[in-house]
């Protein structure tokens, strides 16, 4: 099979401000390959399908077990993780392209700090600091791991936020992932302490009340994380919170 190549084009762009363009490769086939591996020895070699010599293409990426959630960028029209995107499931020539929702920093690579400042607004944290003994934490029984457990495995990698048609700039929406996890921290005995403030943050702007239920996000997230009951679960909570808030004025 030494004969055999996998086509990639891929889009690349040098700075924001710099015209996008397409490039073409061609790499020898090898048995379980995938993108990033790809990726991998493109940017070793950065020699385009018609011979010509170019710039290393630039990505994230880290663990390359699908966990960290850096890989995240858009194959064949598809947000997903390119870890786990196999070339032999895949219609060639493989187009690979960035993020569309998100700041490009150069080629395949993009700024989503936006994930982080909202899971900041909403205080996705349990409260210890570690100054002072708090004791023996509260007990949490198996019932309760295993409903909050799916919910813990979110990698950060945006892929919700990128095909959620209610997150651009005009919304501001917090998207699914920030929503999952203060279902989660919620839920956590010690993290409840915080409960209100989360859902409060919830219920100001760019809050839940943006999310239209188009259900792309449960669709794509590659830990199959049920966001869809979660969104479902925090509108719940939010209502009940306004209400709590305006029978206490």
């Amino acid at each position: 099979m030494a004969d055999k190549t996998v086509q990639f084009e891929i889009r690349r762009q040098a700075s924001p401000d710099a015209p996008a363009i397409w490039e073409s490769f061609a790499i020898e086939w090898r048995p379980g390959m995938n993108v990033i591996s790809a990726m991998m020895e493109i940017a070793a070699n950065p020699v385009t399908a018609d011979g010509h010599a170019t710039t290393p293409v630039t990505y994230d990426s880290n663990c390359l077990e699908e966990i960290c959630g850096s890989c995240a960028m858009r194959i064949n029209g598809k947000a997903r993780m390119a870890c786990s995107a196999l070339v032999d499931n895949l219609e060639q020539p493989i187009r690979v392209e960035p993020l569309s929702k998100f700041p490009l920093v150069r080629d395949l690579q993009v700024d989503r700090s936006v994930l982080f400042e909202n899971l900041k607004a909403v205080r996705a944290w349990v409260p210890i600091d570690g100054t002072y003994d708090l004791g023996a934490g509260p007990r949490v029984f198996p019932q309760q791991q295993e409903a909050n457990y799916p919910l813990s495995n979110c990698i950060s990698c945006t892929c919700c936020m990128e095909v959620c048609p209610q997150f651009n700039e005009e919304t501001g929406f917090v998207g699914a992932a920030t929503i999952a996890q203060v279902k989660l921290f919620n839920n956590h005995p010690t993290g409840k302490v915080l409960a209100a403030e989360r859902l409060r943050a919830l219920a100001g702007d760019g809050g839940i009340q943006e999310c239209g239920f188009a259900q792309n996000c449960v669709e794509v997230c590659p830990k199959s994380i049920p966001l869809t009951n979660a969104i479902s679960d925090m509108s719940r909570d939010v209502l009940l919170q306004k209400a709590k808030d305006f029978l206490g004025r």
